[in-house]
């Protein structure tokens, strides 16, 4: 049965007072209990306080001091003496103590012990018989002192009922008068209730408006009505549209009214201004005070011109900053993370000038060639020589393209590689076949400890490619007579891990370390370039293994040498 408006505000008031009136009831009546309980706990207190003082002024045989005790307390009260240790050495309701159990975890002895005193109620396991317990901390013993749960007890501990009795009295009292009140109030609702459905009626005609100046007046409302509710669904299409954009729009965007008040705004901004900003925050209007937008505020001051543009650079991210100012003087804010951008543009620019530098030594060496061979006259031998080199030159050139080619290959289409399954062992075998001379021209040695069954499901060439340039980087820069040893020593459900080491000179200066992988990063320029390479191999090495969704650190062994990290998902 669906309910009328009066009859749905009286539920709602009804509702709302009833929680109100229950509320203050269930308050009066634990603050009533809290108090009596307050009270005898006091009362209880001054027994302990009164048995400790006997205690301190008799130093002696305690047996005989609270037997004495007990005699001026309470016939039903129940006094125990327990020590430190839960061992109880009086209890006047027990004959034999040492049949009692250890006190220690007794909830009023363990409440003792953390604040000074505490209480509980229960059926004692001694005698069965109900008690409230009360214990105080004295130094190295606790006094402990019970009544027993009686109906008397309960009684005292029992709130008085007038205050219900008279809130009950009064809570109907008031439903009377919400009654009268939201009858009154719904008859009125009701009028304009009809109204509003008779304007929404397709013929006017249908509306029973009086034929009076009253009449015309009711007639002009609901056209109005009409105009208004046609432009209103026009304008909120076009709000849901933009709101829409805003939202899925990757830049953050707010928009303030002429006296700088936040209209709205998309969750984007405000994830930006708390990044750029020193404190966390939900108002947009922080742009304006925070000292980092303070080019903001002094353009939006100045009012110059309806367009601004600047950038920001701030924790380790920059972000461009745009104001429009629109006809009616009230403007927008556009905030954009161009970190990746920027990222991208400085990489573009260093690895022009890398490329250029690493282009130059082989080019200019090659031209040096030709130009002597042409220009000079010279014999067959040292011709044949000249040509030589001329051609190594261009076999490096086309190695650092090729390099160059696989990198950009791995970052833009890594869709481009075919997953398979490898086996690492027959991988490794091929790699020392290929390398079997330069290995042995150096004496250098390989040892692995595989399992001959290990496969991964990844890109073989890839694979290849990460311990061929770990290898090509031994022969190169490791020594004479070293030894590679190729370990997988973990795995776990995802993962598993490699290291690479081996025995050579390592890398005196452990700065270089974090830079190993950079493109075109060298240690030392002058005798990198007497080994040759590209300069692109430890970078390829990295690239290959994010592909396979691992990573790859480098460390100086204790013993001497480099040791290559890595993990390859399986």
């Amino acid at each position: 049965m669906k309910l009328s408006y009066r009859q749905r505000l009286f539920l709602y008031f009804a509702i709302i007072f009833s929680i109100f009136t229950i509320g203050v009831v269930v308050f009066e009546q634990s603050r009533g209990k809290k108090f009596k309980t307050e009270s005898l706990e006091e009362k209880l207190g001054a027994y302990t306080e009164i048995v400790n003082a006997a205690l301190v002024i008799n130093n002696g045989n305690y047996s005989k001091i609270m037997d004495s005790l007990v005699l001026i307390f309470p016939q039903n009260m129940r006094v125990s003496l327990i020590n430190r240790d839960g061992i109880v050495l009086f209890d006047n309701s027990i004959s034999d103590l040492s049949a009692l159990e250890n006190h220690a975890e007794r909830p009023e002895i363990k409440e003792a012990l953390h604040g000074y005193n505490g209480t509980d109620i229960r059926t004692s396991t001694s005698n069965n018989r109900k008690y409230l317990y009360y214990a105080k901390k004295f130094g190295d013993r606790y006094i402990r002192v019970a009544l027993p749960y009686t109906i008397e007890t309960q009684s005292f501990l029992k709130t008085d009922n007038t205050f219900i009795y008279f809130i009950i009295v009064l809570f109907i009292v008031m439903l009377m008068l919400m009654n009268v009140v939201t009858s009154r109030f719904g008859k009125s609702i009701k009028e304009l209730r009809d109204f509003a459905i008779n304007s929404n009626k397709e013929e006017i005609n249908e509306i029973n408006f009086p034929n009076d100046e009253l009449g015309e007046v009711g007639l002009k409302i609901v056209e109005s009505y009409r105009e208004l509710n046609a432009s209103k669904r026009e304008t909120e299409a076009q709000r849901e549209k933009l709101l829409q954009h805003v939202h899925s729009s990757e830049e953050g965007i707010c928009f303030f009214s002429v006296k700088k008040e936040v209209e709205f705004y998309n969750s984007l901004f405000i994830q930006y201004l708390n990044t750029l900003t020193d404190e966390p925050s939900s108002d947009p209007s922080l742009i304006f005070s925070d000292n980092t937008f303070k080019e903001v505020s002094e353009q939006l001051s100045n009012n110059n011109s309806t367009f601004f543009e600047s950038t920001i650079t701030k924790q380790g991210k920059t972000f461009s900053i745009r104001i429009n100012t629109f006809e009616d003087n009230s403007f927008e804010v556009i905030l954009n993370d161009i970190t990746k951008q920027e990222k991208t543009r400085l990489l573009k620019q260093q690895m022009t000038g890398n490329i250029g530098h690493e282009l130059r030594t082989p080019v200019t060496s090659i031209r040096g060639y030709l130009e002597t061979v042409m220009e000079q006259s010279l014999d067959k031998k040292t011709k044949d020589h000249f040509i030589t080199q001329a051609f190594d030159q261009t076999i490096l050139l086309s190695e650092l393209i090729q390099d160059m080619s696989l990198i950009s290959k791995i970052e833009e289409a890594p869709q481009l590689f075919k997953l398979e399954k490898v086996n690492l062992t027959i991988l490794l075998q091929k790699l020392i076949k290929v390398f079997s001379k330069q290995l042995d021209k150096k004496a250098i040695a390989v040892k692995w400890n595989i399992p001959n069954n290990l496969i991964i499901r990844g890109n073989e060439s890839l694979i290849y490619s990460i311990f061929r340039n770990l290898t090509e980087n031994t022969i190169c820069y490791a020594g004479q007579g070293v030894k590679i040893e190729i370990n997988l020593y973990n795995q776990d459900k995802e993962y598993y891990y490699f290291s690479f080491a081996d025995n050579g000179i390592g890398i005196p200066d452990e700065k270089h370390l974090t830079r190993l992988f950079e493109r075109f990063y060298r240690i030392n320029e002058g005798r990198t370039r007497d080994t040759g390479g590209s300069g692109l191999g430890l970078s390829i090495v990295k690239n290959a293994i994010s592909f396979h969704k691992g990573t790859i650190t480098a460390k100086n062994r204790k013993e001497g040498g480099l040791e290559f990290l890595f993990q390859l998902h399986k």
